[in-house]
Protein backbone atom coordinates (compact mmCIF):
# COMPACT_ATOMS: atom_id res chain seq x y z
CA UNK A 1 0.00 0.00 0.00
CA UNK A 2 1.56 3.37 -1.03
CA UNK A 3 1.48 6.26 1.14
CA UNK A 4 -1.37 7.83 -0.02
CA UNK A 5 -3.65 4.75 0.22
CA UNK A 6 -2.45 4.37 3.90
CA UNK A 7 -3.43 8.40 4.63
CA UNK A 8 -6.52 7.74 2.55
CA UNK A 9 -7.22 4.64 5.30
CA UNK A 10 -6.23 5.87 8.33
CA UNK A 11 -8.61 9.04 7.68
CA UNK A 12 -11.64 6.71 6.88
CA UNK A 13 -10.61 4.36 9.94
CA UNK A 14 -10.92 7.76 12.36
CA UNK A 15 -13.70 8.55 10.58
CA UNK A 16 -15.64 5.15 11.58
CA UNK A 17 -14.54 5.34 14.98
CA UNK A 18 -15.23 9.00 15.81
CA UNK A 19 -19.19 8.29 14.51
CA UNK A 20 -19.28 5.19 16.22
CA UNK A 21 -18.50 7.47 19.29
CA UNK A 22 -20.82 9.89 18.42
CA UNK A 23 -23.63 7.09 18.36
CA UNK A 24 -25.16 5.31 21.07
CA UNK A 25 -29.37 5.56 21.60
CA UNK A 26 -29.21 3.91 25.16
CA UNK A 27 -28.31 7.42 26.81
CA UNK A 28 -24.76 6.69 28.04
CA UNK A 29 -23.78 10.41 26.31
CA UNK A 30 -26.07 11.70 28.29
CA UNK A 31 -24.67 10.26 31.60
CA UNK A 32 -21.38 10.43 30.76
CA UNK A 33 -21.97 14.56 30.37
CA UNK A 34 -23.65 14.25 33.74
CA UNK A 35 -27.42 14.58 32.28
CA UNK A 36 -28.42 11.79 34.19
CA UNK A 37 -32.32 12.96 33.53
CA UNK A 38 -32.34 13.23 29.72
CA UNK A 39 -30.51 9.46 30.54
CA UNK A 40 -33.22 8.01 32.45
CA UNK A 41 -35.92 9.72 30.48
CA UNK A 42 -37.19 11.88 33.00
CA UNK A 43 -38.34 8.59 34.74
CA UNK A 44 -38.44 7.53 38.12
CA UNK A 45 -38.93 3.83 38.67
CA UNK A 46 -41.07 2.98 41.40
CA UNK A 47 -43.38 0.47 42.99
CA UNK A 48 -46.93 -0.32 43.47
CA UNK A 49 -49.55 3.57 43.51
CA UNK A 50 -50.93 3.83 47.02
CA UNK A 51 -47.65 2.51 48.92
CA UNK A 52 -46.39 5.70 50.95
CA UNK A 53 -43.12 5.89 49.04
CA UNK A 54 -45.10 6.42 45.99
CA UNK A 55 -47.50 8.84 47.71
CA UNK A 56 -44.43 10.54 48.80
CA UNK A 57 -42.87 10.78 45.27
CA UNK A 58 -45.74 12.02 44.19
CA UNK A 59 -45.18 15.42 46.14
CA UNK A 60 -41.55 15.68 45.61
CA UNK A 61 -42.74 15.70 41.83
CA UNK A 62 -44.48 19.19 43.05
CA UNK A 63 -42.63 20.03 45.56
CA UNK A 64 -39.03 20.35 43.08
CA UNK A 65 -38.82 22.45 40.20
CA UNK A 66 -35.95 20.21 39.31
CA UNK A 67 -39.10 17.36 38.86
CA UNK A 68 -40.77 19.53 36.48
CA UNK A 69 -42.24 17.15 33.96
CA UNK A 70 -40.87 13.73 35.53
CA UNK A 71 -43.30 11.25 35.98
CA UNK A 72 -43.11 8.17 38.86
CA UNK A 73 -43.37 4.85 36.53
CA UNK A 74 -45.59 2.53 38.83
CA UNK A 75 -45.55 -1.16 38.67
CA UNK A 76 -44.81 -3.16 41.50
CA UNK A 77 -41.17 -4.32 43.96
CA UNK A 78 -40.37 -7.30 41.86
CA UNK A 79 -40.72 -5.42 38.54
CA UNK A 80 -38.48 -1.91 40.17
CA UNK A 81 -35.76 -4.63 41.42
CA UNK A 82 -35.78 -6.01 37.76
CA UNK A 83 -34.78 -2.58 36.18
CA UNK A 84 -32.45 -2.11 39.28
CA UNK A 85 -30.36 -5.35 38.18
CA UNK A 86 -30.28 -4.14 34.58
CA UNK A 87 -29.10 -0.98 35.25
CA UNK A 88 -26.43 -2.33 37.71
CA UNK A 89 -24.85 -5.28 35.63
CA UNK A 90 -24.17 -2.26 32.48
CA UNK A 91 -24.01 0.84 34.70
CA UNK A 92 -26.39 2.43 34.02
CA UNK A 93 -28.37 5.85 35.43
CA UNK A 94 -31.19 4.94 36.89
CA UNK A 95 -33.14 6.98 39.44
CA UNK A 96 -35.44 4.68 41.70
CA UNK A 97 -38.08 4.61 45.07
CA UNK A 98 -36.12 3.23 47.91
CA UNK A 99 -36.24 2.48 51.51
CA UNK A 100 -34.36 0.87 54.28
CA UNK A 101 -34.86 -2.06 55.75
CA UNK A 102 -34.88 -3.18 52.49
CA UNK A 103 -32.45 -6.35 50.72
CA UNK A 104 -31.44 -4.11 47.76
CA UNK A 105 -29.00 -2.48 50.30
CA UNK A 106 -27.08 -5.86 51.35
CA UNK A 107 -27.19 -7.08 47.21
CA UNK A 108 -26.09 -3.84 46.42
CA UNK A 109 -24.25 -2.13 48.83
CA UNK A 110 -22.72 0.78 46.42
CA UNK A 111 -26.09 2.59 46.53
CA UNK A 112 -26.91 5.80 47.96
CA UNK A 113 -29.87 8.32 48.71
CA UNK A 114 -30.10 11.66 47.13
CA UNK A 115 -29.89 14.20 49.37
CA UNK A 116 -34.05 16.14 49.65
CA UNK A 117 -32.66 19.61 50.69
CA UNK A 118 -37.41 20.23 50.92
CA UNK A 119 -37.57 16.96 53.37
CA UNK A 120 -39.94 15.92 51.62
CA UNK A 121 -39.29 12.19 52.10
CA UNK A 122 -38.49 13.41 56.15
CA UNK A 123 -35.74 12.06 57.75
CA UNK A 124 -34.62 8.94 59.38
CA UNK A 125 -37.92 7.10 60.84
CA UNK A 126 -38.82 4.19 62.82
CA UNK A 127 -41.38 1.61 63.22
CA UNK A 128 -43.72 1.69 65.64
CA UNK A 129 -45.99 -0.98 67.00
CA UNK A 130 -49.55 0.12 67.58
CA UNK A 131 -52.34 -1.65 69.56
CA UNK A 132 -55.84 -1.33 70.35
CA UNK A 133 -57.34 0.31 73.36
CA UNK A 134 -58.05 -2.84 75.62
CA UNK A 135 -55.09 -5.07 74.66
CA UNK A 136 -53.18 -4.74 78.05
CA UNK A 137 -56.53 -5.37 80.03
CA UNK A 138 -57.80 -8.37 77.65
CA UNK A 139 -53.80 -10.29 76.71
CA UNK A 140 -51.23 -9.05 79.09
CA UNK A 141 -48.80 -11.45 78.24
CA UNK A 142 -49.17 -10.41 74.64
CA UNK A 143 -49.55 -6.77 75.27
CA UNK A 144 -45.75 -7.19 76.89
CA UNK A 145 -44.41 -9.47 74.69
CA UNK A 146 -45.32 -6.88 71.43
CA UNK A 147 -44.34 -4.04 73.94
CA UNK A 148 -41.04 -5.78 74.57
CA UNK A 149 -40.27 -6.62 70.54
CA UNK A 150 -37.05 -4.55 68.66
CA UNK A 151 -34.92 -5.40 66.30
CA UNK A 152 -32.25 -3.54 63.79
CA UNK A 153 -32.93 -3.10 60.38
CA UNK A 154 -29.65 -5.17 59.50
CA UNK A 155 -31.67 -8.52 61.11
CA UNK A 156 -34.51 -7.84 58.96
CA UNK A 157 -32.56 -7.20 56.05
CA UNK A 158 -30.98 -10.65 56.60
CA UNK A 159 -34.22 -12.28 56.46
CA UNK A 160 -35.07 -10.46 53.40
CA UNK A 161 -32.28 -10.89 51.61
CA UNK A 162 -32.00 -14.19 51.99
CA UNK A 163 -35.40 -15.09 50.65
CA UNK A 164 -35.00 -12.85 47.47
CA UNK A 165 -31.34 -14.45 47.06
CA UNK A 166 -32.71 -18.59 48.01
CA UNK A 167 -36.02 -18.37 46.77
CA UNK A 168 -37.27 -19.62 50.19
CA UNK A 169 -40.40 -18.09 51.92
CA UNK A 170 -39.79 -15.32 54.48
CA UNK A 171 -41.85 -17.11 57.22
CA UNK A 172 -39.36 -20.37 56.90
CA UNK A 173 -36.53 -17.82 57.23
CA UNK A 174 -38.46 -15.73 60.44
CA UNK A 175 -38.20 -19.69 62.21
CA UNK A 176 -34.90 -20.39 61.63
CA UNK A 177 -34.42 -16.95 62.45
CA UNK A 178 -35.69 -17.21 65.93
CA UNK A 179 -33.78 -20.14 66.53
CA UNK A 180 -30.38 -18.80 65.76
CA UNK A 181 -31.00 -15.54 67.93
CA UNK A 182 -32.03 -16.60 71.44
CA UNK A 183 -30.19 -13.90 73.22
CA UNK A 184 -32.73 -11.09 71.24
CA UNK A 185 -35.44 -13.37 71.49
CA UNK A 186 -35.37 -13.96 75.31
CA UNK A 187 -35.57 -10.04 76.03
CA UNK A 188 -38.69 -10.09 74.01
CA UNK A 189 -40.30 -12.59 75.74
CA UNK A 190 -38.74 -11.44 79.54
CA UNK A 191 -41.63 -11.69 82.03
CA UNK A 192 -44.61 -13.26 80.08
CA UNK A 193 -46.22 -16.41 81.18
CA UNK A 194 -46.81 -19.23 78.50
CA UNK A 195 -50.74 -19.15 77.07
CA UNK A 196 -52.99 -22.09 75.93
CA UNK A 197 -53.80 -21.49 72.67
CA UNK A 198 -55.27 -17.51 73.42
CA UNK A 199 -55.66 -15.80 69.88
CA UNK A 200 -53.91 -13.05 68.54
CA UNK A 201 -54.96 -11.16 65.42
CA UNK A 202 -52.04 -9.16 63.71
CA UNK A 203 -52.38 -6.85 60.98
CA UNK A 204 -49.67 -5.48 58.47
CA UNK A 205 -48.73 -4.41 54.99
CA UNK A 206 -47.85 -7.30 52.16
CA UNK A 207 -44.03 -5.76 52.20
CA UNK A 208 -41.45 -8.04 52.56
CA UNK A 209 -39.86 -5.92 55.45
CA UNK A 210 -43.36 -6.39 57.19
CA UNK A 211 -43.80 -9.88 55.98
CA UNK A 212 -40.08 -10.58 57.92
CA UNK A 213 -41.40 -8.61 61.39
CA UNK A 214 -44.64 -10.07 61.51
CA UNK A 215 -43.20 -14.01 60.54
CA UNK A 216 -40.40 -13.20 63.54
CA UNK A 217 -43.06 -11.64 65.76
CA UNK A 218 -45.63 -14.83 65.16
CA UNK A 219 -43.38 -17.57 65.74
CA UNK A 220 -41.81 -16.09 69.23
CA UNK A 221 -45.37 -15.85 70.18
CA UNK A 222 -46.56 -19.32 68.89
CA UNK A 223 -43.91 -20.66 70.85
CA UNK A 224 -45.46 -18.79 73.85
CA UNK A 225 -48.72 -20.30 73.19
CA UNK A 226 -50.60 -17.82 71.20
CA UNK A 227 -52.64 -18.78 68.32
CA UNK A 228 -51.53 -16.11 65.75
CA UNK A 229 -52.81 -15.09 62.68
CA UNK A 230 -51.36 -12.43 60.41
CA UNK A 231 -53.31 -10.49 58.02
CA UNK A 232 -51.98 -8.38 55.20
CA UNK A 233 -53.93 -5.12 53.65
CA UNK A 234 -53.61 -1.90 52.53
CA UNK A 235 -51.62 0.80 55.06
CA UNK A 236 -55.51 2.50 55.78
CA UNK A 237 -56.87 -0.69 56.85
CA UNK A 238 -54.03 -1.16 59.20
CA UNK A 239 -55.21 1.61 61.35
CA UNK A 240 -58.91 1.46 60.80
CA UNK A 241 -58.42 -1.95 61.65
CA UNK A 242 -56.45 -1.39 65.19
CA UNK A 243 -58.64 1.51 65.82
CA UNK A 244 -62.00 -0.25 65.76
CA UNK A 245 -60.43 -3.16 67.57
CA UNK A 246 -60.63 -6.10 64.19
CA UNK A 247 -56.85 -6.68 64.77
CA UNK A 248 -54.84 -6.83 68.26
CA UNK A 249 -52.00 -4.96 66.60
CA UNK A 250 -49.46 -4.06 63.76
CA UNK A 251 -46.20 -3.64 64.45
CA UNK A 252 -46.09 -1.75 60.54
CA UNK A 253 -46.21 1.96 61.05
CA UNK A 254 -43.58 3.67 59.83
CA UNK A 255 -43.26 7.11 61.60
CA UNK A 256 -43.23 10.11 61.96
CA UNK A 257 -43.36 10.66 57.90
CA UNK A 258 -44.88 7.82 56.17
CA UNK A 259 -47.62 6.59 57.77
CA UNK A 260 -47.93 10.36 59.23
CA UNK A 261 -51.52 11.30 57.76
CA UNK A 262 -53.25 7.25 58.89
CA UNK A 263 -51.31 8.36 62.68
CA UNK A 264 -52.48 11.92 62.93
CA UNK A 265 -56.23 10.77 62.29
CA UNK A 266 -56.34 7.64 64.42
CA UNK A 267 -53.84 7.84 66.99
CA UNK A 268 -56.32 9.25 70.03
CA UNK A 269 -57.97 5.67 69.11
CA UNK A 270 -54.92 3.60 69.74
CA UNK A 271 -51.86 2.84 71.88
CA UNK A 272 -48.64 3.68 71.04
CA UNK A 273 -45.90 1.23 71.95
CA UNK A 274 -43.26 3.19 70.64
CA UNK A 275 -40.59 1.85 68.12
CA UNK A 276 -40.18 -1.98 67.55
CA UNK A 277 -37.40 -0.76 64.68
CA UNK A 278 -35.11 2.52 64.13
CA UNK A 279 -32.92 3.58 61.44
CA UNK A 280 -35.86 3.24 58.83
CA UNK A 281 -35.78 5.69 55.91
CA UNK A 282 -37.26 6.34 52.02
CA UNK A 283 -36.20 8.27 49.27
CA UNK A 284 -34.76 8.40 45.90
CA UNK A 285 -32.02 5.95 45.47
CA UNK A 286 -29.30 5.98 42.99
CA UNK A 287 -26.10 3.60 42.23
CA UNK A 288 -23.08 5.27 43.56
CA UNK A 289 -21.22 5.04 40.24
CA UNK A 290 -23.94 8.31 39.23
CA UNK A 291 -21.87 11.23 40.05
CA UNK A 292 -25.02 12.79 41.69
CA UNK A 293 -25.75 13.59 45.08
CA UNK A 294 -29.02 15.84 45.56
CA UNK A 295 -32.43 15.63 44.19
CA UNK A 296 -31.57 19.45 43.26
CA UNK A 297 -28.89 18.43 40.81
CA UNK A 298 -31.80 16.33 38.60
CA UNK A 299 -32.77 18.96 35.51
CA UNK A 300 -36.63 19.67 34.54
CA UNK A 301 -37.44 17.81 31.32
Amino acid sequence: MNSKLKVLFLSVMMLSLLALAACGDDGSDSAEEGDYSKAVDYTITGIEPGAGISVTTEKALEEYEELDGWSVEFSSTAAMMSELEKAYKEEKPIVITGWNPHWMFAKYPDMKYLDDPKEVYGGDESIHTLARIGLEEDMPEAYKLIDQFEWDVEDMEEIMYEANDTGEEIEDIAKRWVEENDDKVSKWTEGVADVDGVEFELVSTPWDSERASSSVLKEVMEQKGFKVSVTPVDVAIIFESVTNGDADATIAAWLPYTHKEFYEKNKDDLVDLGPNLNGAKIGLVVPEYMDIDSIEELKAK
